[in-house]
Order: structure tokens, then sequence, then C-alpha cells
């Protein structure tokens, strides 16, 4: 699909969400500062949906800790996929190192109505196999640290390094880790040493300190260099940046810095964006993560960071499934019209989906990817009324591999009260997200609701998570009024 976009133009960012005056809709910014959302499109004039995945978060996490610090996040670093990707889902997995396809669904909720009046909720999610620990392929991590004066805050520097000894501490004796810093220019502080050294990388991690100014550009291309040097063929081979993401000496245009993350991407060596502290450039570290292949995550306690560093450490260094992209097709008969939630910056062309000189995302094992669809039913839909194909690309042999899943009507069609709880949680998640960027979708939504029906799911879940985003949506209510 070329997706039906609504464009406008904006001077500033706001940060007004629903109900609230103010700039409208971010959901993905243009070069020339115009910012543009998905549409409801007829299946007449479009019956394809296409789009690469993606397994950020960072959207999410950036967003809760701007809200518990009492402040609504900046609208255009709101996106609903990255908001869904956060929580745990009841996908199959694969006996392979493929893709289990899942497709479910349920009839709107009264309060989810939205211009395009969707009569359904459609999921579509993707699952890779689990991969124990004990079974991870060895990785060289080239880790580059921004130790710049914008660093110099508890939430920062501090969380850095008591991340990063939790990870050295969590890795095998088969990895290696090399450290490069970067301020006004960047530095090798460890070249690529075996873990089994471990007193040498805490000792290097003690010595990080802050000051000066904030090359990005040269910190990534000095941290390709050392991870180049060190490449091991059979390992996972990471540049994992740790910033505030705000360049500001160097080249501090965009393109130039994200060039050096693909040139770099197509040697082998990927790359994960961990953004740090409040205030953080979240565009930079989001496209830097897409063009290195690779994700972008967010944390600002050590709590977070040890969650992501110990409990996530397999599915955040290995790759399962490169160029990863999603088509759907909706059978024009059975549906109206359907509108992709999310995803705005990952439009791929129709024609595109074969095409593997066009990028998609990178999964990790035991990752998930959901995309929400708000659909409109004729009274012909029928089992079939849409198929989801997902096709990726092996990392090992660059061969390419499909699955492919039908949407049944009887998954569909059900009050959300019966559907799976997840979905229910996905829905309330992203229709959060809606909220918090505002703009035509948002302006129905039952914020009270919306509230109300986050706090059942936090105790039909037991999940903390969930009971952390009812809390959430809570306190941005009140930052609305």
């Amino acid at each position: 699909m070329r997706f039906s976009k609504t464009v406008i133009a904006v001077a500033a960012t706001g940060l007004v969400a629903a109900g609230c005056s103010g700039t409208e809709d971010q959901g993905a910014v243009t070069s020339d500062g115009a910012v543009v959302f998905n549409d409801a499109v007829p299946t007449e004039e479009d019956n394809l949906s296409t789009f690469a995945v993606d397994i950020d978060t960072a959207s999410y996490e950036y967003a809760r800790d701007s809200i518990l610090n009492g402040r609504l996040p900046q609208q255009d670093t709101v996106r609903p996929e990255e908001f869904v990707n956060a929580f745990a889902q009841d996908y199959e997995e694969p006996d392979d190192h493929g893709f289990t396809v899942t497709i479910d669904g349920a009839r709107t909720p009264d309060w989810y109505v939205t211009d395009d009046e969707p009569s359904h909720i459609m999921r579509v999610g993707l699952q890779t196999k689990t991969e124990p620990a004990d079974e991870r392929t060895d990785a060289h991590l080239t880790f580059v640290i921004d130790t710049s004066g914008s660093m110099n805050d508890p939430a920062r520097l501090p969380v850095v390094q008591e991340s990063l000894h939790l990870l050295v501490d969590q890795l095998r004796p088969g990895d290696a880790v090399a450290l490069v810093t970067y301020s006004d220019e960047a530095e090798v502080l460890q070249p690529m040493t075996p873990v089994s050294d471990k007193a040498a990388l805490h000792t290097a991690i003690d010595e990080l300190a802050t000051a000066g100014s904030t090359n990005v550009e040269d910190g990534l291309r000095l941290a390709y260099q050392t991870a180049s040097d060190g490449y091991r063929a059979d390992a996972v081979n990471r540049v994992i940046l740790l910033s505030d993401g705000l360049p500001n000496v160097g080249s501090t245009e965009h393109e130039d810095i994200l060039a050096t993350a693909r040139d770099q991407a197509a040697a082998g060596i990927t790359l994960l964006c961990v953004g740090v502290g409040t205030g953080y450039g979240d565009q930079l570290m989001e496209q830097l993560a897409d063009n290195g292949d690779g994700f972008a995550v967010y944390f600002s306690t050590a709590t977070q960071a040890k969650k992501l560093f110990e409990q996530q450490l397999a599915a955040t260094l290995a790759v399962r499934a490169k160029d990863a992209k999603v088509q759907v097709a909706f059978d024009t008969d059975m549906v109206e019209k359907y509108r992709l939630i999310g995803f705005e910056n990952r439009d791929v062309a129709d024609e595109d989906f074969t095409n593997d000189a066009v990028d998609g995302g990178e999964v990790g094992p035991g990752h998930h990817v959901t995309a929400l669809y708000a659909v409109t039913l004729t009274e012909q839909a029928a089992d079939g009324f849409a198929n989801a194909t997902v096709r990726w690309l092996d990392p090992d042999t660059d061969e390419p591999d499909t699955r492919d899943g039908d949407a049944g009507i009887a998954a569909v069609d059900v009050d959300l009260a019966d559907a799976s709880p997840r979905l229910a949680v996905d829905l309330v998640a992203g229709a959060f997200a809606e909220l918090l960027r505002g703009g035509d979708y948002a302006q129905a939504i039952d914020v009270t609701a919306l509230a109300e029906h986050a706090a059942e799911l936090a105790t039909a879940t037991e999940d903390a998570d969930v009971a952390e985003l009812a809390d959430l949506i809570v306190a941005a209510a009140e930052l609305m009024s």
C-alpha cells in the first residue's frame, strides 16, 4: 500500500494531546517539517498494506519516563507500534527459525470510536522462536558511549556505567567487548577484550567521565572501525550506542550520520541504539536503528537497564531475520476500508515487498511484532477476508523465506471482552499512543473509559507492566486537563 496519509505543515513540536488545542498529529515527520499519519484506505483504491517490521520500544519507554516526571511526551516522539511492542504477547512460537503468523481481533469497543468509524480491530502478530541463553551465538560488542557534558546527570552516565557492569557480568567467556567514548572527539577506551578478562572491562567502565561537546558522527565512525578490527565471522558483531542522541559538533546532519550506519550494516555489523536520560534526541536514535539494521530502546533507571541487559540479552544481541517486511492483502468484497495504526515511517511500496534491495526490519530470537488495523467489514465478510505474509532474509545465507496466515471471521467478530486479553492490552496501548500524539483520530477516544479498561486488564493479566500502563493513562489524563 502507498499509505493514504494526512500531511500537515508545522512550525514547532507541541506537547498537546487529545482534547487540547495545539499542533496536529506528528506520527511521522518529513524532511521539510511536515507531519504525516495514516488515514483509512478504501480497499477499492488499494487493498494491499505493506510495511517494514519494527521491534523498537523506545517511544513507549520515553513516554513513560516523561509522564512519570510530570510532562507529556513531545508528540513527534509517539509511535503507536512501539507502544504495542512494549507489552508481552500470546503468540505461538514456530518450531524453526522462521515466524508464526497470527491474525485475530474484536469488534470495535465503544471507547475507541475514531473518525473512520471502523467496525473491527484486527491484530496481525509475528513471533520468532525463543533461544535458550546457553545456545546463544558468541557476541563481539563495541559500546560507543556518549561522555559529553550533556551526559553529566544522575539519570545518564551513572546509569550507563551500572548497566555496563551488569552486562559484563552477564556475558559469557566466548564474548568480547570494546569500549569507545566520544565528546569533542572519539577515542578507544578499551580495545576488543575477551569477557574472561572482566577486571579490565570493569576498570575501564569505572573510568568513564563527562566533558565537552557531542560528536556522534566521530564516535560512530571510530566504533565501527573498532568493531571491524575485532570482527569475528562466526559471532554476532554489534555496535551499541548509549547516548542522549543530541549531536552538537562534527556533522550534526542526520543524513551524514545515517550513511555511516547503512554502510556498516551492509558489512555485517548491526546496531543497537540505547537512549538515556530525559529530553534525548529520539528522531536520530530511531533513524539510526532503522538504517543500522538494529532497533532502539530507552531507559532512565538502573531497573529498566537491568531488564534490558539481563532479562532480554539473547533476543537483544542475535538476529534471526533480516529485512523482514509484511504485506496484508484485504479482500475487496469483504473489507470496505482499513487503517494501519502506526508504522507511518515504515511504509514500503507494495511492489517492493519482494525487492531485497529495499530495507526491512531485523528481528531476534523470541521477539514479537504486532500490527493493529482498524477495519470496516462488509456484510459479505467471511473466512479469508485478509491474508498476511511476512518475508525475510536468512541472516547467514541471505536466502528469502516467507510465512503467511489467513484471517478467520470467528477470530475477529467477537466482543473485546471475549477476545484475547493481550489483544485488549495492545488496543489500549495503541489508543493511548494516539491520544498522546493528538490529531483527528484521537479526538473521539474516551480517555476515562480507556483508563478503566486498562485497570481491568491489569487485574485480568496480573501483569505489572499493564498495571503501570493503567497508571500512566490516569497520569497523562491529568496532565491533559
